[in-house]
């Protein structure tokens, strides 16, 4: 049963690839994919061909705040993207590859370098509110893993190493952009927590010791498929507030979406001047 459900998830992602590419001409080799509050950034491309989550096979569906669930083709200085309009998590009720299955159907249709968005806390002080960081590295505490089963195809890797899963010239890219665009871009640690409910102050603290600056709910099963088909990654994390027990407000995502808005318009500048330069 698990070999067929295995192929069956194979079939799937091959299916909404070809029709993808049967509503558009457009052959992107970058994708970004924007998290809360972030979807602003896809408003920048030109030539535009929206295509609803809803109507693209077997494709999952964004109920969260902040996450318009569109894809995007189009240009942005001049190269070719899909830039995904929302995401889905583990806490909507999908599975590890339910959640990844976007992933793997933008490298079928020829995605080569991804870019992941998120709006996260900080864990580490040091990082403040209304800050883009870059993601250097993750902890995976989301209790699962996305390669777990049968191997998948899509040339994924089955023991994909993770020592450089967040591109180091990517890395080194978007610090020199920043520094053009006027502000220094950090390099932080990034740990996944499975949501929804906000960590508890003890957890902060915990991931403190862990070695984490900054926590957020997404990104790392992305991160870990991306890796595992051989896709370049850079990672950007807007932070939206300190984490539970900082200060000891309470966290709401009024406030997350809030500073994502403030945030987004310096995120989509970055993200031009990175491409412009690639």
């Amino acid at each position: 049963m698990r070999c067929l459900l295995m192929e069956s998830y194979g079939r799937k992602i091959d299916a909404a690839a070809l029709w993808l590419k049967d509503k558009t001409d457009i052959r992107p080799e970058i994708g970004l994919v924007l998290g809360s509050g972030l979807g602003a950034v896809a408003e920048k491309i030109r030539d535009a061909v929206v295509i609803p989550y809803t109507d693209i096979p077997a494709w999952p569906h964004s109920t969260a705040p902040g996450h318009k669930g569109r894809l995007v083709f189009g240009t942005i200085a001049g190269k070719r993207v899909v830039c995904m309009q929302g995401r889905v998590h583990g806490y909507e009720g999908y599975s590890p590859k339910e959640v990844t299955f976007p992933v793997q159907v933008l490298k079928s249709i020829g995605v080569k370098i991804l870019f992941l968005t998120n709006a996260s806390g900080s864990v580490n002080t040091e990082y403040l509110p209304g800050e883009i960081v870059c993601v250097s590295d993750h902890i995976n505490f989301t209790g699962s893993n996305p390669l777990v089963g049968k191997e998948s195809s899509n040339g994924a890797k089955r023991f994909p190493d993770m020592t450089h899963a967040y591109d180091p010239a990517l890395m080194d890219l978007a610090e020199r952009c920043a520094l053009a665009e006027g502000f220094r871009l950090k390099r932080g640690v990034y740990i996944g927590f499975s949501g929804p409910s906000y960590e508890t102050p003890a957890e902060i603290r915990m991931a403190r010791v862990f070695g984490a600056d900054l926590v957020g709910m997404s990104t790392v099963s992305e991160a870990i498929v991306a890796n595992s088909v051989g896709m370049r990654i850079c990672a950007l994390s807007c932070v939206a507030n300190f984490a539970a027990g900082i200060t000891g407000d309470a966290l709401t995502e009024e406030e997350v979406l809030d500073s994502m808005e403030r945030v987004s318009s310096r995120l989509g500048s970055l993200l031009r001047s990175i491409l412009e330069a690639l």
